[in-house]
């Protein structure tokens, strides 16, 4: 996966430590455990389903995890312009990778899974009210992928649950792109990278 960070991108004793971008945004930095990210316009990870292009530009912050694991994070944003985006990305190679957040839509905004296996499908419902941010995780396992959100980080139910592929190492980690607008400020915060959640489908917690 190539890769850079700007030097002045301090990740050490932060739970982004070990990160890398892929394609820098305009502007990034981390305060207090809070990364803060301004996008670039035409930034986008789709491929080829019905438009017949490959975008693989947007931002996406990533570490390195050997084998299965469940990560989570925080988002903040001002959803404002067609397909702004955020949220968590788990990524094998160019051809083959999931992400999960928000996305604004026809007006709206929506939770978001597109998952790519050589070609990308896309999948959306309504985001709930929320006051103060939300949360997504995806756990990756046994060749299963599970993406949940949370408006309260209490109550976890699921987006999507599909087969993905087993791999020694994933890259995984916080994902934006603005393919119509530019400029999107996002806040992700509390993230986790963990082993993965062995809880049955039905529990929310």
């Amino acid at each position: 996966m190539p890769s850079s960070t700007p030097q002045n991108l301090k990740t050490s004793g932060t739970s982004f430590a070990g990160c890398i971008w892929l394609n820098p945004p305009p502007t990034s930095s981390i305060v207090e455990d809070t990364l803060h990210v301004t996008t670039a316009h035409d930034t986008d990870f789709w491929r080829i389903t019905s438009y017949g292009f490959i975008h693989d530009n947007g931002h996406f912050f990533a570490k390195k995890n050997n084998g299965g694991f469940t990560a989570q994070v925080r988002i903040h944003a001002d959803f404002k312009d067609l397909y702004d985006q955020a949220g968590l990305m788990v990524r094998i190679d160019e051809k083959t990778w999931v992400k999960v957040g928000a996305e604004f839509s026809d007006g709206q905004l929506m939770f978001s899974t597109v998952l790519t296996n050589g070609k990308s499908d896309w999948s959306v419902m309504p985001a709930p009210a929320y006051k103060d941010g939300f949360w997504v995780r995806i756990t990756v396992s046994d060749g299963v992928m599970r993406a949940q959100y949370s408006v309260d980080k209490k109550n976890w139910p699921m987006l999507r649950l599909a087969p993905f592929p087993d791999a020694s190492q994933y890259a995984v980690g916080p994902m934006c792109c603005t393919p119509k607008g530019k400029g999107l400020d996002v806040k992700f915060s509390e993230f986790t990278l963990m082993p993965a959640l062995k809880k049955d489908l039905h529990d929310l917690g």
